[in-house]
């Protein structure tokens, strides 16, 4: 697999962003959908990394130098995760459309449906309503933000240290006339500039998992907190089939660390306990792909967009041969200045990543929809 695995969910025609008159029109499925990746050709004299090239050895680095070790990464989770972000939000948003995330998917069901009814599950075991105030730990481009506001009609704050990613939220938010619900904070998750007990409920998809300190972020959320609210998420976690003993285990974790920018992936009982350390009342916890394969509904593999088969144009993307044209394709935009110099090293990283979840999900060695509702006491 390589950068053509984020291609395969492209089932419908690119995004354009839609006049304002026009939102209160528009559905989840057509706001969610992948748009063209014109963003690849901006300027980014002013970013942070904006040399690609660099960005990406210095990245890799991290991972695979001489030196590298979690706990380096760790002490440089924001600098990393910056990095990380600024080199593959443009393909994610190509081709996984504005919510960055996995979900279980029933037999029947599209991939975009599958990530509303995700999201909108949260909002329901979390009990937000439209005078809540929330948070989205790690919002992206706002894709799960926005469809928050429209279930729930909280206002939701974003927390993300990724500047770009924030303005791409803004203008989203502009474009569906969604402003007013909304804004967001450029902060890490340890140091949120938010008052004592003054958020109704917090939520994170698949975010959390980019901490250096998961007790430390989960006591920043306790404090934000008012008494009696939730805290709703899911985790990228290893599961009790994950051997650390095992060669075949280890690369496939350090596959999905490098290939997804985590300082570090802990198993799921290291999470519940953090959780516990932080203060809240553990509800519920659970691996959703677990529990939907104990029902009798016929359901597909989270990880199947990320598969190849030669029986669609999608699933060929994905393929040996797709691969190899997507590859000659990244080459080509960056000869004729479409992509930046260091593109094609971006998307060896997200290869990286798409081997190891794949891998992952096929040894149930990994999930990336570990649920938890937690609440602080009254």
């Amino acid at each position: 697999n390589s950068f053509c695995t984020l291609l395969t969910v492209v089932t419908d025609p690119p995004l354009s962003d839609p006049p304002a008159e026009t939102t209160t029109k528009a559905s989840m499925s057509t706001i969610s959908r992948p748009q063209l990746p014109t963003n690849f050709m901006r300027s980014r004299a002013n970013e942070e990394n904006n040399d690609v090239a660099k960005t990406a050895e210095r990245f890799r680095e991290r991972y695979d130098g001489d030196s590298a070790n979690a706990l380096s990464r760790k002490d440089e989770a924001t600098t990393l995760v910056n990095e990380y972000y600024d080199l593959v939000t443009d393909f994610y948003e190509f081709g996984w459309g504005q919510s960055f995330h996995f979900a279980p998917r029933y037999a029947g069901e599209t991939f975009f449906e599958s990530l509303a009814r995700h999201e909108y599950f949260l909002a329901a075991k979390g009990h937000f309503k439209s005078t809540d105030r929330l948070i989205d730990m790690g919002c992206g481009v706002g894709g799960p933000l926005r469809n928050m506001v429209r279930f729930s009609g909280a206002h939701v704050t974003g927390i993300n240290n990724n500047a770009y990613q924030i303005r791409r939220a803004k203008r989203y938010d502009m474009s569906y006339g969604l402003q007013s619900q909304t804004d967001y904070i450029r902060t890490d998750f340890n140091t949120m500039p938010l008052e004592s007990g003054s958020v109704d409920g917090a939520y994170a998809i698949e975010a959390i998992c980019h901490s250096c300190d998961k007790v430390r972020t989960y006591k920043e959320v306790f404090r934000v907190l008012k008494p009696g609210a939730r805290f709703v998420s899911y985790e990228w976690v290893l599961t009790d089939k994950y051997d650390h003993g095992n060669e075949t285990h280890r690369h496939i974790r350090h596959q999905i660390e490098l290939g997804n920018g985590l300082p570090s992936l802990d198993h799921s009982s290291a999470m519940v306990s953090a959780l516990k350390e932080a203060g809240f009342i553990v509800e519920e916890h659970f691996d959703l792909i677990e529990r939907m394969d104990e029902t009798e509904a016929k359901n597909v593999p989270w990880y199947e967009p990320l598969c190849g088969n030669y029986t669609s144009l999608m699933g060929f993307r994905a393929t040996p041969v797709g691969r190899w044209t997507t590859g000659k394709m990244i080459k080509a935009m960056e000869v004729m200045r479409l992509a930046p110099k260091g593109s094609s090293q971006a998307a060896s990283i997200l290869e990286e990543a798409a081997v190891g979840l794949v891998r992952g999900g096929e040894t149930r060695t990994f999930t990336p929809c570990y649920f938890f509702c937690v609440r602080k006491p009254e």
